[in-house]
């Protein structure tokens, strides 16, 4: 793949040769993914989102990333679907608001495995694609990150701001390039209870799960509609 010349060409800290990339969804990691495949670097996805609700909306996110990597033949990890260890997690955090304490323990249980894994299979560098979205909060995921991977010697979180040098319009481009699912709530119960909350007191209907597609009659024509109470990956 010829690299975009705005993107410049990256390289991971201290010289390493491959990272282990976190994904959420096909939306936020495919400018990431095209990025680093452009600038040479070896990569593996690492799939593990037990935030994400309900099970048929977990599998839709889940196989567009996948027919995206194989596309690419990029070597996929798909982790636990342990939603049992996440309900856990959140219990007493259940009416954080968004960018809260209840997202802070969300990106710490997702990144805690990302690490893990990467010990375990001989990846030195980590990062995921969840910050390239405006409606996250990036310093509080490279927070995350970072202590995720403090907890293994030699490991580092590679802290690259994706939404720079157009990284968020050309996330936007590739999501309708190739039709990507378009989810319009973060991923968790609460966020869509949240999201439909706002929506009903806003005039608006309820999300309707599995039917928006990039690019499709119907979507968004820029980035996503706004979410109100609850923010999605990605939006411009």
């Amino acid at each position: 793949m010829k690299n975009d010349p705005t993107r410049g060409v990256l390289e991971l800290p201290e010289g390493h040769k491959k990272v282990l990339l976190h994904s959420c969804c096909a939306p936020c990691s495919g400018e990431v993914m095209e990025a680093i495949r452009a600038s040479g670097i070896e990569y593996t996805i690492f799939f593990y989102n037990p935030n994400i609700h309900p099970r048929e909306e977990y599998e839709l996110r889940k196989s567009e990333n996948i027919r995206f990597a194989e596309k690419h033949g990029v070597p996929f990890v798909d982790a636990d679907y342990d939603t049992d260890n996440w309900f856990e997690r959140a219990k007493g955090l259940e009416w954080e608001p968004e960018r809260g304490a209840r997202c802070t323990m969300c990106f710490d249980m997702r990144f805690e495995r990302t690490a893990l894994y990467a010990h375990e299979h001989g990846f030195h560098v980590i990062t995921s694609c969840l910050g390239i979205s405006r409606w996250k909060n990036m310093e509080q995921i490279n927070e995350s990150g970072v202590r995720a991977a403090s907890r293994y010697p030699g490991m580092s979180y590679w802290t690259y701001n994706w939404r720079k040098k157009g990284g968020a319009a050309r996330m936007i481009e590739i999501s309708k390039r190739e039709n990507f699912y378009q989810q319009e709530y973060c991923g968790c119960i609460y966020s869509l209870r949240d999201t439909n909350k706002w929506r009903l007191a806003n005039g608006r209907e309820k999300i309707v799960r599995g039917v928006k597609f990039y690019g499709m009659e119907g979507s968004a024509a820029e980035g996503e509609p706004d979410r109100g109470a609850s923010d999605g990956c990605p939006q411009t």
